[in-house]
Formats: C-alpha cells, sequence, structure tokens
C-alpha cells in the first residue's frame, strides 16, 4: 500500500454517481419523481416544479432538506416517492467490485439517500454484501452533505477516525468538510450534475474521472 493510504483504516464511499458512473443518469427517474411530487405539493407546473427542486438542492445540498425546511414535507414519505424507481439500468463493474475487496480496514457508504434505496443500489452493483457500515440521511438527522454535522454524525456512528479515514465523493463541495476534520479526499470527476461547483485544491487531495481505474492501480502499486 502506497504511504499515503497505508494509515487508512476507514474507506468512505459516496453512493450515487460515485460507485457507479454518472452517464448511468440514474438520477434522471429520481429527478422526475421529485417533480411529481412537488407539482402535487405546491400545485404547479413542471417547469416551476423543476426550479422549485434545483434551488433546494443548490441552497441546501438536497432537495429534500429544502422541502422540509420551507414546506414541511415528512422526509418518509418524500424519500419512500422519490425512490421507486427502476434499477435496471444498473450493472456490477468487476474491475471495481474486485479493487473494493482487496481493500483493507473497514469499507463504509456515506450517503444523501436512504438505507433501502442504498440497499437496492448496491444490489444492482453487485455490492449487496461488499461494505461493513452505512450511514444515510435519517442518521445525519436530514441535514445532508456538505453539513459539517451530518460528518460528526457519521464518525460517532460508525467509529471513525477521521485522520484515518478517506472519502470518496462527486460532488466536490461535499469533500470540504472531510478535510476540514482530517479525513484524506478523493473527487470522482465524472460529469455529475454540479459535480464541480466550488472545487478546490484546498480540499481535494486526488481526482479521477474512473474510479474503477483508480483504485486498481492504487491497489496495483501496493503490490511492487
Amino acid at each position: 500500500m502506497p504511504p499515503v493510504f497505508g494509515s487508512i483504516e476507514s474507506w468512505i464511499f459516496d453512493l450515487d454517481n460515485t460507485l457507479y458512473p454518472a452517464r448511468v443518469d440514474l438520477f434522471a427517474l429520481i429527478d422526475e419523481k421529485m417533480g411529481q411530487y412537488i407539482q402535487r405539493l405546491l400545485d404547479v407546473d413542471s417547469a416551476e416544479a423543476r426550479r422549485v427542486q434545483k434551488r433546494y438542492f443548490v441552497d441546501h445540498g438536497t432537495t429534500l432538506a429544502g422541502l422540509m425546511a420551507h414546506e414541511g414535507v415528512d422526509p418518509h414519505h418524500f424519500l419512500n416517492f422519490v425512490h421507486d424507481i427502476d434499477m435496471g439500468r444498473l450493472a456490477p463493474d468487476p474491475e471495481l467490485n474486485a479493487a473494493l475487496a482487496k481493500l483493507p480496514g473497514r469499507k463504509l457508504i456515506f450517503t444523501n439517500g436512504d438505507a433501502d434505496y442504498a440497499g437496492r443500489v448496491l444490489a444492482g452493483l453487485g455490492l449487496a454484501d461488499a461494505f461493513d457500515g452505512l450511514f444515510d440521511i435519517h442518521g445525519a438527522r436530514y441535514r445532508p452533505k456538505p453539513h459539517p454535522d451530518a460528518y460528526e454524525d457519521m464518525c460517532s456512528a460508525l467509529d471513525v477516525e477521521p485522520q484515518r479515514a478517506l472519502f470518496v465523493e462527486d460532488m466536490a463541495r461535499n469533500l470540504k468538510p472531510a478535510k476540514a476534520i482530517g479525513m484524506k479526499t478523493v473527487w470522482v470527476n465524472n460529469g455529475s450534475e454540479h459535480g464541480n461547483a466550488e472545487a478546490s485544491p484546498d480540499f481535494i487531495d486526488f481526482e479521477t474521472h474512473d474510479l474503477s481505474h483508480w483504485l486498481t492501480e492504487m491497489m496495483e502499486n501496493a503490490g511492487q
């Protein structure tokens, strides 16, 4: 293991657009469901619903956080509705799955989604049994990444020592709080919507366009 990674005990991964490429566009299906939800909730047309959705996402970290803050939405009702999608777009990535299996230490998921949805995604990726723990939006008390408290709560819940952890994310801004508490950070710059917002070398240690390749290369170098 290269020296910079030798002290890593906890390998923490975001879920959507990180463990699978952004081009899979699972969010297109979720976006459609969010639009339907907001249209019914606010009695607005599709254009206004999308404007509200994206404004809340940018301002609050997730559309859900904005809807809770401004509209008093029940998070369980919202998540059950928008995550009721077909996972047929997902497929295992043998290279990624093999690299994950070789990582030493614990492998964890830190997601702004919920555990039920995350389980379905992981199953679709052939990773149902690949991780040792998961921290979701319910555990974060609906304060999504990049809210600093979400990172503190995740570390407490999963017994993570930040200085011995590495966090992998497709949303650059979500790496800043991780770096602030001592984690190594990896930005998967693969074209996610708003993924490059606020990106800065100040809090990004490594950048890759392909997580499978990055992990595989790192593990191969560890064997040299």
